[in-house]
């Protein structure tokens, strides 16, 4: 299985352009796309979803069973066979029942023999852990119940391709460790698609990802692969606050944040840039800076961090 996005484009009326020719192969397993708000991710989410079409460009999902696989884009019935989405922001019925809700959904994915939908949404409710508050209301539910409440909708019909859209924004951390156990385990059977702006969903999740930003695809990588690039390249430093113009002027600061009252800079170079600069082990966020920086990558951006 895997999902073939081909010179993919969208512009909105207002003249905004989401994409500029997106394309990427995304294999089974889960796969992260990464990027600020505003990037283009929940615009390419909605076309892979069928919930819009683009200007132009292909989408295909294939099978190794298949030789023709599906178009996306002119195929849509046959998609929402095989696909589940949770979307940024759902509306569920506050009043409602978890286990009634899920009932009713399955109902409208073509579950009408009744055993077999409920034996359908009780699995669902163990996977998501939500089976001991099934008959609680969904207004008293937590964020992050919610959310696995989502993932249970998505699963139904056992779906091939599951897209998750900024799926943990706004989780408290133990919420979010729950969340993403969950997709883990959902990445062993299908493509899942985890778009975020979080950089350690991906680090702790993904096998393959994209860094997108202004609708562009800058960087298309191994997580481990992008460390190994940038490997001795990227320095720290601890400095006072009122410094931090100075050293902007002399280097290419990636990332700042505070720790104990000071501020610790991140930098891209090459060679070591001063003796007051230490080198360190990148993780995935000097990955994803460096990239929106126009250091590593497919393509430059003009982006000021």
């Amino acid at each position: 299985m895997a999902l073939q996005i081909t010179n993919v484009s969208k512009t909105y009326t207002n003249g905004v352009q989401a994409l500029k020719d997106v394309t990427l192969t995304i294999p089974y397993g889960m796969y992260g796309l990464l990027g600020p708000n505003g990037a283009g991710k929940s615009t390419l989410m909605r076309i892979l979803a069928t919930l819009q079409e683009p200007d132009h460009g292909s989408i295909r999902l294939t099978e190794p069973s298949s030789e023709r696989g599906i178009d996306v884009i002119n195929e849509k019935h046959h998609v929402r066979e095989t696909l589940g989405y949770l979307p940024q922001e759902f509306g569920v019925y506050p009043k409602a029942r978890a286990e009634d809700l899920l009932e009713h959904f399955a109902i409208l994915k073509g579950f009408h023999e009744r055993k077999s939908r409920r034996e359908v949404v009780e699995t669902l409710l163990r996977k998501t852990n939500l089976w001991d508050v099934r008959r609680q209301k969904l207004g008293s539910y937590s964020g992050g119940m919610r959310q696995r409440f989502g993932v249970a909708i998505a699963l139904l019909g056992n779906p091939k391709l599951l897209i998750v859209d900024e799926p943990t924004a706004g989780l408290d951390p133990a919420e979010r460790v729950r969340f993403l156990n969950l997709l883990s385990a959902l990445g062993e059977n299908s493509v899942v698609i985890l778009s975020t702006h979080i950089v350690e969903d991906v680090s702790e999740l993904c096998t393959r990802m994209a860094i997108i930003n202004r609708g562009e695809i800058l960087l298309e990588t191994e997580p481990m692969r992008s460390l190994q690039e940038i490997r001795g390249k990227i320095w720290q430093r601890m400095i006072e606050k009122k410094a931090l113009a100075d050293i902007e002027k002399d280097h290419s600061v990636i990332s700042t944040k505070l720790f104990g009252g000071k501020t610790v800079v991140h930098i891209f170079s090459r060679e070591k840039p001063g003796s007051d600069f230490e080198a360190i082990e990148p993780d995935l966020e000097d990955v994803y800076f460096s990239t929106m920086a126009g250091h590593i990558g497919n393509h430059k951006t003009e982006t000021v961090l």
